[in-house]
């Protein structure tokens, strides 16, 4: 089943052919939904274009649409508005119609585009060997939200983890473990253990430059596969998973695939000669670099990509590329998205440009880059000491969650209070990040992070635990047979935003921006309360109006429901 706004398009594409303007080459564009209701529900510029190509007036060639217009059961309106836009107003019948079909799906009928194509997406990508804290936050949930939405539009999702698991550090952890590890300490808690030995190790090497040397020998072991140090890094790596799998069982993620620096390792060597043989790279002053022209972006001509140091080292760069081949061998992707932040443009500039000369391009790349994240208006720094551990952020989130739970339902056995308050913890977490631009530098204070009052996954839970407490009440536990009724204006304005929830997921994957999709959904909740005090449900003394109205809740709940897990919010039936 198309979206609404796909099946107007549709209509606009033959009125284009009966008015004898489809031999244009411009593209169709798509119909949107209007800025101002008052002007219609829908609105098409195709108009524009078609004048433009043809060099007329756009308000006539929208003319010559509208009396081309096909008779349509969804449209009740079509005018001409401004300098040339078509303005739809949707019948209510089929409004309704669509709705009541879409509310008996649990996909809600979304349109499937991506349907035989993959995309993988990069995100997350802790270190091994070092707890999770805030800085992980934005990649991990901006990744998983673009996760859900990509596989709800149809396509093959590969959710790669990209651990940092190799590299001199672990030279450094290995000295510290043979040289004042603390057994107990590492069976009671072995992230915190690691990353006490790996401080230490700093502070006891300021004093003994001979701590690097050690660090360096036993680096080198490592990478020459010594039994003990590679059992050693191993266990690292396996306390290490544990303690992220934790994390991302509480944020309701999950990877398909978890490869760390260390599974490309053996291909670095290999790829550096014959990206040299080849004549993509070269030799510059002992190094080995992949050159650029500003032909292969703007600014790169002075920006090459390093790919193995003079000592014969290789870099991140090195590694990405390598990645990039194993992933284009393993999947055939159509489209890569690597969610890192914004400080790591330039990096993923040149490696992209460096993937296409060597023949990776098949796919298409794309940074998804966002801002910085402050707490409290300060910037983390471990240097400073004021890096949050994301599962006390989390567990802060349910206590303060499990208060207003509380206040609200105090009759509530405590266990489901704290079921509720775990689910809204983690929302609030997420979506405190997924309701702004990714591209934003982002503040995080608890005060908007819980609000009630909208902005908050609070407000969002709040709306949709509101709709199941009148479909409880109504004995309502599957789609009615009536039809959403859609006669006040509250009703109407309900039913449509929760008619074009595919087309805001649609929106939000298209452009990497999950904020889209949380937009639509504040809309949507911010719909629930007018709708409430407007037209009573288990009040209404009319049958056929309680029927309708009860149908128009169960399908705004179930459009919600959606929405709020395709985000990766947990929904709650109570609150």
């Amino acid at each position: 089943m198309s979206t609404i706004a796909q099946h107007l398009t549709a209509v606009v594409r033959t009125a284009a052919e009966a008015a004898g303007l489809a031999d244009s080459p411009v593209p169709l564009e798509p119909c949107v939904p209007t800025n101002n209701p008052a002007h219609g529900d829908y609105q098409s510029n195709y108009a524009f274009r078609l004048a433009k190509a043809a060099r007329q007036n756009p308000r006539a060639v929208a003319q010559q649409l509208v009396d081309a217009l096909p008779a349509d059961p969804a449209i009740a309106e079509a005018t001409v508005a401004g300098p040339g836009f078509v303005n739809f107003r949707l019948a209510n019948d089929w409004l309704a119609s669509d709705l009541q079909g879409r509310a008996g799906d649990e996909r809600f009928l979304g349109a499937t585009p991506g349907a035989g194509k993959t995309v993988v997406i990069d995100y997350s990508s802790p270190n091994v060997a070092k707890r999770m804290h805030v800085g992980h936050l934005r990649s991990t949930v901006i990744g998983g939200a673009l996760h859900r939405l990509y596989g709800y539009l149809g396509w093959k999702v590969v959710a790669d983890n990209h651990i940092g698991d190799w590299g001199t550090q672990f030279g450094k952890l290995i000295v510290g473990w043979h040289g004042w590890r603390d057994e107990a300490a590492f069976e009671a808690d072995p992230i915190g253990e690691l990353q006490r030995i790996y401080q230490a190790f700093g502070e006891r090497a300021e004093a003994d430059e001979g701590l690097h040397d050690q660090a360096r020998a036993e680096t080198a072991k490592l990478q020459a596969g010594d039994p003990d140090n590679t059992a050693l890094w191993q266990r690292f790596i396996d306390v290490s998973m544990a303690e992220f799998d934790g994390v991302y069982d509480r944020l309701g993620i999950r990877f398909d695939v978890v490869h760390g620096e260390s599974f490309y390792n053996d291909a670095l060597g290999p790829l550096v000669s014959e990206l040299m043989d080849s004549g993509v790279a070269e030799r510059s002053d002992g190094a080995v670099v992949v050159p650029f022209t500003n032909d292969d972006g703007k600014g790169l001509g002075k920006n090459p990509l390093l790919i193995q140091k003079s000592d014969g080292a290789s870099l991140y760069g090195t590694t990405d590329l390598a990645t990039i081949r194993h992933r284009a061998a393993t999947w055939s992707p159509d489209l890569a998205l690597y969610v890192v932040d914004k400080r790591q443009q330039l990096h993923f500039r040149q490696v992209f440009a460096a993937a296409k000369k060597m023949g990776a391009d098949q796919m298409r790349f794309v940074h998804v880059w966002f801002g910085t994240l402050l707490v409290d208006g300060a910037a983390m720094s471990s240097r400073k000491g004021s890096v949050i551990n994301l599962v006390d952020l989390l567990d802060t989130a349910a206590a303060k969650s499990l208060d207003i739970v509380t206040e609200k339902n105090p009759d509530l056995p405590e266990a489901e209070r704290k079921a509720i308050a775990e689910a809204m913890g983690v929302s609030t977490i997420k979506y405190f990040d997924l309701s702004q631009n990714p591209q934003s530098d982002i503040d995080f204070t608890w005060t908007k992070a819980l609000s009630l009052d909208g902005g908050s996954a609070a407000y969002l839970m709040y709306a949709h635990a509101r709709l199941c407490s009148i479909l409880r009440k109504g004995e309502v536990s599957e789609r009615p047979s009536a039809a959403p009724r859609l006669e006040h204006p509250t009703e109407r304005t309900l039913g449509l935003l929760a008619a074009r929830l595919p087309e805001a997921a649609e929106a939000a994957a298209d452009t990497f921006r999950p904020n889209l999709l949380a937009d639509h959904l504040e809309s949507m909740a911010g719909a629930v309360g007018p709708f409430w005090n407007a037209c009573p449900v288990l009040s209404e003394e009319d049958a056929s109006v309680r029927e309708g109205r009860l149908a128009l809740v169960y399908a705004v709940q179930q459009s919600l429901h959606l929405g709020l897990t395709l985000l990766g919010l947990r929904p709650v039936e109570r609150m």
